[in-house]
């Protein structure tokens, strides 16, 4: 009873033996096989590296035959300029040196140009809103005339036709100055004294400064017509020339031993040789 514990000890030690000798089997396989995989990898690396020396030895080689054709070149161009090496050198360093003044200039040029298009589009931008402007003040000016004009009077003259609008006040003389449908001529007339105006001669013989009436005298075709008691604003109509065309004579002031005013004519009514005023 007592030896088999004895005998089973010695397959203990057996087993155990068994064991690590199948893991050290197990670790030098496994070691096997990494050293093929890392043996593969230095060699395809040494390939890669032999496969760079190749492609560097050429280039250098290349390099080498390009640096001689350009000496061959260099030394032909010299031969045939007179210049050596030295000299050729110097003048690719000048040319150089000048392709990057004129880089440098032509961008400075290039900014310049900028800089003076955005002034330029600033310029006409201030110009589109000046001119803007000027549009809005011609419309209100074209509103200011039209409002004036529909203000100014048209009546019977004192022959009984019916004239045209009637200045009453200087603004109103000159938009009538400025419609062009007839001639204007002002004028300024003192007591006792003829004056031409047009192309008829006035003369002055009574003003009422204080009625606003005046009387004077229309020198025309060598006829005298008097125009006696009429009132400040009033048309006074005659006719005159050889085509008989009508004019017409309003006073706008009234004062003592004065008046002012302005004859209108037709347009096609001839021109004085020395008006008086227009």
């Amino acid at each position: 009873m007592s030896e088999t514990p004895e005998a089973q000890e010695p397959r203990s030690y057996s087993g155990l033996l068994i064991g690590l000798l199948g893991v050290a089997v197990v670790c030098a396989l496994a070691g096997l096989i990494w050293s093929y995989s890392l043996a593969g990898r230095l060699t395809n690396a040494e390939t890669q590296v032999a496969t760079a020396q190749q492609q560097n030895a050429k280039l250098a080689r290349a390099l080498d035959e390009t640096n001689a054709q350009l000496r061959v070149t260099s030394e032909t161009l010299g031969h045939s300029l007179g210049l050596t090496q030295k000299q050729l050198e110097d003048r690719a360093a000048d040319l150089l040196r000048r392709q990057q003044a004129d880089s440098k200039r032509l961008e400075g040029e290039q900014q310049a140009a900028q800089k003076q298009l955005s002034s330029v589009s600033s310029d006409v931008s201030g110009v589109k809103t000046d001119v803007g402007g000027v549009k809005t003040d011609l419309t209100a000016t074209k509103t200011e005339l039209q409002n004036a004009e529909a203000a100014m009077q048209s009546m019977k003259g004192d022959l009984g036709l019916q004239s045209g609008l009637i200045a009453t006040n200087g603004k109103e003389l000159e938009i009538l100055k400025h419609m062009g449908d007839r001639n204007i001529y002002q004028f300024t007339l003192n007591k006792g004294r003829k004056q031409a105006v047009a192309t008829v001669a006035l003369e002055l013989k009574k003003s009422d400064e204080r009625h606003s009436k005046f009387t004077l005298v229309v020198y025309s075709d060598d006829k005298e017509v008097q125009k006696k008691d009429r009132n400040l604003d009033e048309p006074i109509q005659f006719y005159t020339g050889k085509d008989h065309l009508l004019y017409e004579l309003v006073v706008n002031n009234v004062a003592k031993n004065q008046v002012t005013g302005y004859i209108a004519t037709p347009k096609n009514a001839p021109v004085p040789v020395t008006p008086s005023g227009n």
